[in-house]
């Protein structure tokens, strides 16, 4: 195992910087000093739904689709083909959704699915009220072969609205494996 020494620049302050061996999956962490922050190069995407899928059938889950980027930072979410995130880095990822009706049913479930299996699940059954759920996990992602989609249950036989306001998905990478 090889070791990296770390020397600070002549007034002891700055920058330091670990850089990988050069490789199509280079990733570089800085440390700044005591005063700035510290970042990781990870992939991180938000997407929303901006045309209406079908109505949802009652009681059936269903994968939303994701037409549309606000950003995607290393090209790993699909949105035209299979509506999900590949990240290309291991690490930990936090995992946000939303998924919004326009009209009141029993209840509504969001499920955050890892590798087409049911992964973590949030729940709103107010019944009176019931037009929208929303929730947020950390994932560990392997980096090549996992992936996640969102999948929404509702109890009536409704369209998602389709905003990005109201219908999204989001990742980011918070910590590397």
């Amino acid at each position: 195992m090889s070791k990296i020494a770390l020397t600070p620049n002549a007034s002891g302050s700055g920058t330091f910087t670990i850089a990988a061996p050069n490789s199509d999956t280079d990733r570089t962490l800085t440390l700044p000093d005591s005063a700035g922050n510290v970042s990781l190069d990870g992939p991180a995407f938000s997407a929303y739904q901006s045309t209406q899928q079908a109505s949802l059938t009652a009681n059936v889950a269903t994968k939303v689709q994701f037409q549309t980027k606000e950003f995607d930072t290393a090209s790993c979410f699909d949105n035209t083909t299979n509506y999900r995130f590949t990240p290309n880095v291991a690490g930990y990822y936090q995992v946000s959704g939303r998924a919004e009706v326009a009209s009141s049913v029993a209840f509504m479930l969001l499920y955050i699915y890892k590798n087409g299996s049911s992964f973590k699940r949030f729940t709103n059954t107010n019944t009176a009220t019931v037009t929208a759920v929303n929730g947020s996990s950390l994932v560990y992602l392997n980096g090549s072969t996992d992936y996640i989609e969102l999948y929404c249950i509702q109890g009536g036989n409704q369209q998602l609205v389709n905003a990005e306001d109201t219908t999204y998905f989001q990742a980011v990478m918070v910590r590397g494996a």
